[in-house]
């Protein structure tokens, strides 16, 4: 199913969430208990990665349910993006340029986020039609080099993902990015498996308060 909104208006909204937790684990019900937990812990957007099993059918799952917007992440075909548009997927995320996989979100109505990490990285994906650039692995390189991508490509929306947590996340508002991806403690594996909730619970609550406050929300 395709969407009414724009892919700018979903961008909008991911940028109002603040925080997009990407769920990558072993299982779908791993994931599905660590979006349900997140849920709870204030958040209103998931990043279902390709590479968790059973992925597009968690995400016609979550998308049914309503009260969330849903993307997918570590897209990396044309058929791919098919799939998970079908299955109510708003906004499609890969980590590198793929001219195709955007031709793809265009046809289909949905944003499109493409990972990149060098200038010429950025302009290939622009030119390729992301509508918003994620920085993968935004650990390496960190928030200065993301001000400085800003300073030449400044009305470009910057999404830094990988490593980024309740101790990181300011500097990354600092530089100016539009939102952030997060995984690691939002969806620990081995506390997930072990049922931990707490814990889960406290890493998200304590990213998304860091979060806020950087934004001054």
């Amino acid at each position: 199913m395709s969407t009414t909104q724009t892919p700018n208006e979903i961008l909008d909204q991911l940028v109002a969430y603040g925080v997009v937790p990407v769920i990558r684990n072993s299982s779908a019900d791993l994931a599905r208990t660590a979006v349900t937990w997140l849920r709870e812990a204030g958040y209103g957007t998931f990043e279902i990665t390709m590479t968790t099993p059973g992925a597009v059918g968690l995400i016609e799952e979550l998308s049914a349910e309503g009260g969330a917007l849903i993307g997918a992440g570590t897209v990396l075909t044309p058929a791919a993006v098919a799939d998970v548009v079908k299955a109510g997927a708003k906004y499609v995320v890969s980590p590198c340029v793929v001219p195709k996989v955007a031709a793809a979100c265009r046809d289909h109505g949905v944003a499109c986020l493409m990972g990149a990490l060098t200038p010429t990285e950025v302009h290939a994906a622009i030119s390729a039609g992301a509508d918003a650039i994620k920085i993968f692995p935004a650990s390496t390189v960190g928030p200065a080099h993301i001000k400085a991508l800003k300073s030449v490509f400044p009305g470009v929306r910057f999404v830094p993902t990988g490593g980024i947590d309740a101790t990181t996340v300011a500097s990354y508002v600092a530089a100016g990015v539009a939102c952030v991806g997060a995984g690691g403690k939002l969806v620990d594996e081995t506390l997930v498996k072990k049922g931990d909730r707490e814990s889960i619970l406290a890493a998200g609550r304590q990213l998304m308060d860091a979060y806020r406050a950087a934004k001054g929300a």
